[in-house]
């Protein structure tokens, strides 16, 4: 074991306290890249759910009337203790993830300026003051913290998905309760270590890792003293906890899944597009919501594009995520690998022929290779699904109409990519394509900067930008005389 894992807390932190579960219950957290055991961690029960509720609620009043500049130097702290720890943060990310090294220092770097981010957002939660059209009153909207938040995270991006709901909601004055995914929750416990040390007050920063995710989130979205749930995962999930939010009328935002179209026209620059297509697919090694899941390529073009897009997915160096030299790490879990084969496996059947990949390696851990699938029948159950690997199937389109057609085809409508020379091109079926972010010639749009999002099923709500933190804002109205 390295030195990393022995000194990384792996109970609950509730009200600034590292703790067992209260039923001294734990579960294991695996490397995807041996399937070995790497830790073993606290499972939090309904009661230490309530605890974590209880810590949140005593905070609660203490932090949102702390000073705004208060907030965001915590915060601001925060970010450059993780720039001090990326190495320490990224090495964790590979091991329970099993992400390549690189992709995990780019998460880690990532995370971190959400934290930067939302210390100089604090300080502009900015409300109005007007005077009604009839003249009769003052018109004042104050902004103030929703309250008591939980925050439910995905294995996917361990440290990013953490930092980008906490970030904003400290800033706006909320305290927060995070569960975090339990394929991942080293990550997590390590920046709740971090944000302690930057001072972060107790009861204001909760993680409470668990096996038991469904009982104790329902719990948490049952105590009236819940006023907000962030949830970042499924679709199918997501549907479940808004049944469940709706029960106490719980503010939601909801990241969900996403079937990402990548358009590729005649006149795009290949090397362009050939450079954006392995940013935007093998990003993760496909396992992001943001993927590019569907290849629609214009029939001019496809056939240097396939060509090279097979040689470039065919080239890439698949070893466990610190292996020097590694581009492609193991999927999450062995159910993963089961999941992707079969939607390869039904695409073949259907007509589809694998140029590259197409087939577990075999071995220790779970890898899969990264596979380019041509002659995909438009029906295929591929094209429906949210991938979650680095499989790449490509359908050739004739015009511009049948192309959005194919792109909107899906439930979701996280993002979408497009690549053409003409930017008249690119802004008009930017406008036709049903999705919260578009990738204009780009294979990389997340930004803590920008309003990240969907629409369709792929959620509600906008995490990052100034919008970010107005989902952890309410408006109160005031009509005034004076």
């Amino acid at each position: 074991m390295s030195d990393l894992l022995k000194s990384l807390p792996t109970g609950c932190y509730i009200n600034g306290e590292w703790r067992s579960s209260s039923d001294q219950s734990g579960f294991d957290v695996h490397d995807p890249s041996t399937g070995e055991t790497i830790a073993t961690v606290a499972s939090a029960t309904i009661d230490d759910a309530i605890a974590a509720v209880d810590a949140a609620d005593a905070a609660l009043q203490t932090w949102r009337l702390t000073a705004p500049r208060e907030r965001a130097e915590i915060l601001r702290t925060a970010f450059e203790l993780m720039s001090d720890r990326i190495d320490e943060i990224a090495e964790l990310i590979v091991r329970e993830n099993g992400k390549a090294l690189p992709d995990a220092i780019g998460e880690a770097k990532y995370a971190a300026e959400f934290f930067r981010w939302y210390a100089e957002e604090a300080v502009r939660s900015i409300g109005q003051v007007g005077t009604s059209p009839s003249g009769d009153k003052k018109i004042i909207v104050l902004q103030q913290p929703v309250g008591v938040a939980v925050l439910v995270t995905p294995w996917n991006f361990p440290a990013a998905m953490a930092t980008r709901k906490i970030g904003p909601a400290l800033a706006a004055g909320c305290t927060v309760i995070l569960k975090p995914a339990s394929d991942t929750p080293l990550t997590a416990l390590l920046v709740a270590q971090i944000l302690e040390e930057a001072g972060v007050p107790p009861g204001v920063v909760n993680v409470i890792p668990s096996r038991r995710s469904g009982a104790i989130v329902s719990a948490m979205l049952h105590d009236p003293r819940v006023r907000k749930l962030s949830f970042t995962g499924s679709t199918e999930v997501g549907r479940v906890l808004l049944r469940e939010a709706a029960d106490c009328v719980v503010n939601t935002s909801m990241e969900l899944g996403g079937n990402a179209p990548f358009l590729v026209f005649d006149d795009a620059d290949l090397d362009d597009a050939i450079e954006g297509a392995m940013i935007a697919k093998m990003r993760n090694g496909g396992e992001a919501c943001t993927a590019a899941n569907r290849f629609f390529v214009q029939r001019g073009i496809a056939p240097a594009f396939t060509e090279r897009l097979a040689e470039r997915m065919g080239a890439l160096k698949m070893a466990p995520g610190l292996e020097a030299g590694a581009e492609l790490g193991p999927l999450v879990n062995a159910e993963a690998v089961v999941d992707v084969q079969a939607l390869v496996d039904g695409a073949v059947a259907d007509g589809a022929t694998a140029l590259v990949g197409g087939a577990p390696s075999g071995g220790e851990g779970h890898f899969y290779p990264a596979t380019v699938l041509t002659d995909v029948p438009a029906t295929s159950k591929i094209l429906q699904s949210e991938i979650f690997g680095p499989v790449a199937p490509i359908v050739v389109f004739d015009d511009e109409d049948e192309a959005i057609a194919m792109a909107n085809d899906t439930e979701y409508g996280l993002i979408a990519y497009l690549y053409t020379s003409d930017i008249g091109r690119g802004l008009r079926v930017t406008e036709r394509l049903e999705a919260g972010m578009v990738g204009l010639n780009r294979g990389l749009v997340s930004d803590p900067a920008a309003p990240f999002g969907g629409v369709k099923q792929s959620g509600i709500g906008r995490e990052g930008g100034h919008e970010g933190m107005l989902e952890y804002l309410e408006q109160k109205y005031v009509a005034v005389n004076w």
